[in-house]
């Protein structure tokens, strides 16, 4: 009879000594077969096979087991997690083999609580349809393990609640002895001497404590010296900012932009007797038409221009912003670190020019040692040759003396072979007379195998004529070389792509049509991609001209407040205007200098150069500045 209790044990005890990753299963299923004695045929394939399927379907008992451990099992020892995936494997994929009964037989070898808990969490017919169903089709598909595995279960789970609930009574009522045996001897405790009470010690007294200090409320408060650090950052970035303000509004008050008339006037003067030296000054340019002197047309800008603008004015805003930032929170100016960057940048580059000096100086004297090293060598060299020389004439005479020691030799085994020729000629006559003998044997026998030969030979000749006028009298029989296709049946070659003429004309018809749908998608697709890209370039676009229109506005409103301010706040130092008053004296000075001289025009550099030169530097300068107010009154909107 088959002891399953000791086979399940030891399925069990392979189980505990496998190990995935260290070990093969094919190899670690042969090794078990060689270490199994003892059992019988039956036995070792019940072994083998509940091992195998153990090792195979162990991503699917792992879900079972883990989710009785965590619901049901929480009582129950890790150690027999090898045993229910075991039960788990012949319940779910023996069980139509071995049948019922051989099922119950395994069950009632282990632990009836045990297999009590387990058949009854798994076979519960709510976890097999929901959750259960649902975590092998995450390994498997979905209609495969229901078809394969969730329905017999489903159809053998009225069987097993049968098999549950004796295992359940039996749990209850324990074990009946059969009717008709003896008493039991019934074991008796010792009559021992039983020990004294031991005697209950005092109480000791309770240590009565202090009241304990309640707890100050500046434990939930915020401590003043916070508070007061937050307010005076704030105040000081509020007074910052007001700064800011009105250093951007109230800017170079003394700076007057506006020229006097009398330099007006010089200036014009002056470009006038420069044009009248000009040869061409009869030929006037013609103007532009009025239509086209007011006109601000616009120019046509690619997509990366577009973005690239675009973000290089995110990056000024971004820029200033971080200035401002800065400058709030108490940035110092970065002058002495640069000074002191570009001191240590010095040193660093001495330090890698003194290097260089230092690494080919060692280059030159590692060459000049390996200029001395090679004479070493070469001296070495020669020496090494004569001491070769030397040896190599040694050699040679010895070889010499040897070489003659062998021709002696050599002559004295030519007389003893020439000796032997002598006896030798006896001896080829004998051999003659006996090959004489055998080449008359010899020709008899070859002309005996020459007619058999030529037998065969004949025999062969006749069987070939025969089987060339069969082949003759077959070939003049006529036949029908016409052969009748049908276009709508298969070759019969049994492959599985196999098909007629006209299911392979139907089937590219089809792939035409698949191809011309799918090339309409990727048009349509890109026509929207395109018609996306240009709404975001028009997007672009406007906020581009928004930012021009803003900064434009921003330059008008700060020429008109200059022009007013200008106006409004006439210029009193009295000290500039002595300056000014001398610098025109000293003017016409010169000037009369120069009329006194008599210099020629073409001799003397156009009056107009330096003039124009000391201008222009003044003009840059106020169009950096208006660009830098520009700036300030963009971030001052974005702050607001």
């Amino acid at each position: 009879m088959t002891n399953y209790g000791k086979l399940v044990k030891e399925v069990v005890h392979l189980l505990d000594r496998f190990d995935p990753d260290s070990h093969c299963p094919e190899n670690f299923i042969e090794d078990a077969l060689k270490g199994l004695k003892g059992y019988s045929v039956l036995e070792e394939a019940f072994i083998l096979e509940a091992l195998s399927g153990c090792i195979e379907y162990q991503q699917l008992l792992d879900i079972v087991v883990d989710a009785f451990y965590a619901r049901a099992g929480k009582n129950c020892l890790l150690s027999d997690r090898h045993l229910y995936a075991v039960i788990c494997y012949l319940a779910t994929f023996q069980l139509d083999e071995i049948g019922l009964a051989q099922f119950s037989k395994v069950i009632n070898s282990q632990d009836k609580s045990k297999m009590f808990k387990f058949l009854r969490f798994f076979f519960d017919d709510t976890s097999l349809r929901t959750w259960v169903k649902d975590e092998w089709s995450g390994v498997y598909d979905g209609d495969f393990v229901k078809k394969t595995w969730i329905e017999p279960l489903l159809r053998w789970q009225p069987e097993v609640a049968k098999i549950v609930s004796q295992l359940s009574d039996k749990i209850i009522h324990g074990f009946q002895p059969a009717k008709g045996t003896k008493n039991q001897t019934e074991a008796k405790e010792f009559n021992l001497t039983k020990s004294k009470p031991r005697g209950v010690p005092m109480p000791e007294k309770i240590a009565v404590c202090g009241k304990h200090q309640e707890v100050p409320l500046s434990t939930y408060k915020a401590p003043k010296v916070q508070l007061q650090l937050e307010e005076s950052k704030l105040k000081n970035r509020q007074r910052a900012e007001a700064g800011l303000l009105e250093a951007n509004i109230n800017q170079f008050r003394c700076a007057n932009s506006e020229k006097s008339e009398y330099t007006k006037k010089r200036i014009s003067q002056l470009i006038q007797e420069d044009e009248s030296k000009l040869k061409f000054h009869g030929h006037q340019a013609k103007e532009l038409p009025a239509s086209h002197k007011n006109e601000n047309f616009p120019i046509r800008l690619n997509t990366t221009a577009i973005l690239r603008e675009k973000a290089f004015y995110n990056r000024r805003v971004e820029q200033e912003l971080q200035k401002i930032e800065k400058l709030l929170e108490g940035a110092r100016d970065p002058s002495e670190f640069l000074e002191w960057q570009r001191q240590m940048r010095e040193i660093d580059m001495e330090q890698e020019l003194a290097e260089v000096e230092r690494r080919r100086l060692e280059g030159k004297l590692s060459h000049e040692e390996a200029v001395l090293a090679r004479h070493k060598i070469m001296e070495d060299n020669k020496k090494k040759a004569i001491v070769k020389k030397e040896e190599t004439a040694e050699l040679m005479q010895r070889y010499a003396e040897k070489r003659m020691a062998n021709q002696k030799e050599m002559k004295e085994l030519v007389k003893q072979v020439a000796q032997g020729h002598k006896n030798a000629k006896q001896a080829k006559v004998i051999i003659q007379e006996c090959k004489h003998k055998i080449v008359q044997e010899v020709t008899e026998e070859s002309r005996e195998l020459l007619r058999q030969a030529l037998e065969r030979a004949e025999a062969e000749l006749c069987r070939k004529l025969e089987l060339i006028r069969q082949i003759r009298a077959m070939e003049s029989i006529p036949f029908i070389r016409h052969k009748f296709v049908d276009h709508t049946q298969t070759s019969g070659q049994s492959l599985l792509s196999e098909m007629s003429l006209v299911e392979l004309h139907e089937r590219l018809v089809l792939l035409k049509e698949a191809q011309k749908k799918e090339e309409e998608e990727k048009r349509e697709k890109i026509v929207k991609e395109k018609q996306a890209k240009q709404q975001f370039i028009q997007d672009q676009i406007e906020e581009i001209t928004l930012h021009r229109a803003a900064m434009r506005e921003a330059a008008v409103i700060r020429r008109e407040e200059k022009k007013a301010k200008s106006e409004k706040l006439p210029f009193k130092d009295e000290s500039i205007l002595e300056l000014q008053k001398k610098i025109e004296e000293k003017r016409q000075e010169r000037q009369r200098l120069s009329e006194s001289q008599r210099i020629k025009p073409d001799k003397r550099p156009p009056p107009t150069n330096w003039n124009l030169s000391q201008n222009l530097p003044e003009e840059q300068s106020w169009q950096d500045l208006e660009k830098s107010l520009e700036r300030q009154v963009e971030l001052l909107k974005h702050g607001n």
